[in-house]
């Protein structure tokens, strides 16, 4: 944001909220990417949806993609590649007869907690180049940005 610019002009592309973003988020996954396949071997995909089913089992599909991120095509892929390495399960959902619901299995549970140490560290790596009181104000920031675009 260093550059002069007449006012009211737009901003560089560069220098824009959502280009930042995207350029994070790529930088931020090829490396967790890199360590998903390498310390657990698992896809950056099925990795964060074996985060996301151990933090909110159980979930159907649509709530798997929802927690995720993800679009009910990839949710569902991912799913049954978990399912496949004998990481989670289906089970017959309580609330809906035909439905069923992903959960861990005993194996999936200790791969979770591997896979929450990785998005730990992974964590600490993105952030280290910002102190503890700019951690805490770029959390808030991110928590109102978010709030503030969700669908109402």
């Amino acid at each position: 944001m260093g550059t002069t610019r007449k006012r009211g002009a737009p901003a560089p592309l560069d220098e824009t909220l959502s280009y930042r973003l995207h350029l994070l988020h790529k930088l931020s996954d090829r490396d967790s990417q890199l360590a998903y396949q390498r310390e657990m071997g698992l896809s950056l995909a099925d990795g964060r949806c074996l985060a996301t089913i151990g933090a909110f089992a159980p979930l159907s599909v649509v709530d798997l993609a929802r927690r995720a991120n993800l679009n009910k095509g990839q949710a569902s892929r991912a799913a049954q590649a978990l399912v496949e390495q004998g990481l989670v399960r289906k089970v017959g959902s309580e609330t809906d007869g035909r439905g069923v619901v992903l959960d861990l299995t005993s194996t999936g549970r200790r791969t979770w907690a591997r896979t929450m140490a990785l998005i730990a560290r992974r964590n600490e790596e993105i952030f280290a180049c910002l102190d503890a009181s700019e951690r805490q104000a770029f959390s808030a920031y991110l928590d109102r940005l978010i709030a503030h675009n969700r669908p109402v």
